[in-house]
């Protein structure tokens, strides 16, 4: 498939980038919007904040588990089909969520569901790279990201209103919705990136294998370990949401925006300055500043925190944004970096990235989240932990390679057409 014959058929680039951050926005919306309800659910059904928690780590655990092989069977089948098949399986489960008669039952879809969301949310990153190269496709996954970016925010908030509406089970019928629209958008309008002749094989055997090869280079681990840590300083909060809002701060179901509006205003902030920034800054050098305002802004939080005089609202919330938009400004320098590692397997390299984070976001939502939001200065020190971490693997991994983060020698198979 060349450039010439691929374009006849591209879309807009506007509604192909709306459609891969649509896919994108799966993870964060099956996540989220459930927050507000916890409330709803535990009295209905009699459940701990430990149990209702876990409905967010059977999601996660599900998805980490199937991600290993929605990115490897995209290299052998196609990208299309891959997101087809997940995005059904994804809307069914969420029908089953909305009729579940209990918890047990409720926590069985969510699993299915995690299972499934990966097929969108994993491939759009390998679509990314497929259709752009080089510096169009840091700007290009900053682009996406900045859309993505309102889903953490916007997800809570629509929780609260369908709340006001009805009862939890329209939260579910509301991601039934997200999935026949992205169903429909697939469908009708986003191509194939992956031609044939640059599939791999399809058998269990070779598919291992693709994974094992990924796993087995250094650098490739080191930057899974990175991207994992990266966004774990942020997630911790989104996770933890629930508890911070409600427990912490006093305040109700209506009220997440208070975490959610600043959080995501830095993260499409800071997406916004890394796509601007591609081909002018280096990409070392910019992500490396990244993290050094992260880590700055983490140690404010944990100061606030800390102080009587601010512990509490506004200041519990007045560093996330900086600590997100440092986040944001090197969250695409870091994924293409791991994905430019294997040009012949980037299905595989997301699916290794998205497994490490996943796990660990389940690990966060499942244990640390209750061990550590117990208190305002727990959460922020775990927070700083975390990204601490990230910016210390991404500082060693800049000295052990010397190839500059975002760089390939091979060219896009598509192109999506500039018109509108």
């Amino acid at each position: 498939m060349t450039r010439t014959e691929t374009s006849a058929a591209a879309p807009p680039q506007w509604l192909f980038l709306t459609i891969l951050a649509g896919l994108g926005m799966i993870g964060p919306f099956s996540t989220d919007t459930i927050f507000p309800a916890f409330a709803q659910l535990g009295a209905e059904w009699g459940a701990s904040d430990f149990a209702l928690q876990q409905i967010i780590t059977v999601y996660l655990l599900a998805f980490a588990a199937m991600s290993l092989f929605h990115g490897p069977l995209s290299d052998a089948l196609g990208r299309k089909p891959v997101i087809i098949v997940g995005t059904i399986v994804y809307t069914l489960a969420a029908a089953g969520c909305a009729l579940a008669p209990n918890l047990t039952v409720l926590l069985l879809f969510r699993a299915l569901q995690g299972l499934a969301a990966g097929g969108g949310q994993i491939v759009s990153r390998a679509i990314v790279r497929d259709a752009f190269a080089d510096t169009q496709a840091q700007r290009t996954m900053a682009q996406i990201a900045m859309i993505f970016g309102l889903a953490p925010a916007a997800a809570p908030i629509v929780g609260g209103w369908l709340l006001t509406v009805g009862d939890w089970r329209g939260t579910f019928w509301f991601l039934v919705g997200l999935g026949v629209v992205l169903l429909v958008l697939v469908l009708l309008w986003l191509p194939e990136t992956h031609p044939a002749q640059n599939r791999t094989d399809f058998n269990p055997r070779t598919l291992l294998h693709n994974l094992l090869e990924v796993w087995r280079v250094p650098d490739g681990r080191r930057l899974a370990f990175t991207g994992m840590f990266h966004f774990g300083g942020n997630f911790l909060y989104i996770s933890a949401a629930p508890l911070l809002i409600v427990n912490l701060l006093g305040k109700g179901e209506q009220d997440f925006w208070i975490l959610f509006v600043p959080l995501i205003t830095g993260m499409i902030s800071g997406s916004w300055v890394s796509g601007r920034l591609a081909g002018r800054v280096n990409g070392r050098r910019l992500a490396s500043v990244g993290y050094v305002i992260s880590v700055c802004a983490a140690v404010v939080s944990l100061v606030f925190s800390l102080v009587p005089a601010t512990r509490g609202l506004p200041w519990t919330v007045v560093a996330i944004p900086v600590q997100a938009f440092g986040i944001a400004v090197a969250y695409p320098i870091v994924t293409l970096a791991m994905l430019d590692l294997y040009p012949d397997r980037r299905g595989a390299a997301s699916s290794v990235q998205a497994f490490v984070a996943t796990v660990s976001n389940a690990v966060i939502a499942g244990l640390l989240v209750p061990l550590l939001a117990r208190s305002l200065p727990t959460l922020a020190a775990g927070s700083l932990a975390f990204i601490l971490v990230a910016w210390a693997l991404w500082s060693y991994h800049l000295r052990r390679s010397g190839r500059e983060p975002g760089t390939t020698p091979d060219a896009p198979a598509y192109e999506p057409t500039d018109e509108l």
